[in-house]
């Protein structure tokens, strides 16, 4: 992995993604090694050892994420892109649609940050620009259907998350293999 420094970082520019933009997010490089998962046992994460050769996106995903990201899009959520040059490099989406059983969060849908921008606090910085974003759109918490990688839910509890008791029903039955976590907007 190329190792970059906070000042290439903070030499991306940042833009808000268009609806033509949205399928951008697919050329975001998704490479990993992943050797740990998480999984939820009687409310506690267990780390288990479970090693993935991560090459890119799996097949279909762009396909069937797309349109889900097009309805986000369209219905107000916010998508912020951080480029360098021409070439996406990173991205998060809050999406407009309150959830919980007060209404008072609002989903994470997408944090991602290429291969080879990780590790220079890029993904960190995109979070806090979600927060903000997310508190502004009136929310008080955030919700995340995170991946199980150690490395995704490490990043996520470092920021403050933790695992939700419950669940948005409708996000676990479409991704009952994640961790669903919630965390703050301030």
């Amino acid at each position: 992995m190329t190792r970059r420094t906070a000042a290439e970082r903070d030499a991306l520019s940042a833009r808000l993604l268009a609806r033509d933009d949205v399928p951008l997010v697919w050329t975001i490089d998704r490479r990993e090694i992943i050797e740990h998962l998480y999984v939820l046992r009687d409310g506690a994460l267990h780390l288990v050892p479970e090693f993935y050769d991560v090459s890119g996106w799996p097949d279909g995903e762009a396909d069937h994420y797309t349109p889900i990201l097009l309805d986000c899009h369209d219905r107000g959520g916010w998508f912020l892109g951080r480029f360098d040059g021409a070439r996406l490099v990173a991205a998060a989406i809050v999406d407009s649609r309150p959830l919980g059983p007060r209404r008072d969060m609002l989903q994470l849908k997408f944090l991602h940050v290429s291969h080879d921008w990780r590790g220079c606090r890029l993904g960190e910085q995109l979070y806090r620009a979600a927060q903000v974003q997310a508190r502004a759109m009136g929310a008080e918490r955030l919700y995340v259907s995170a991946t199980p990688s150690q490395r995704t839910i490490d990043f996520y509890l470092r920021l403050g998350f933790t695992v939700s008791t419950a669940p948005d029903p409708e996000l676990y039955a479409l991704e009952p293999d994640d961790i669903h976590l919630e965390g703050p907007t301030a």
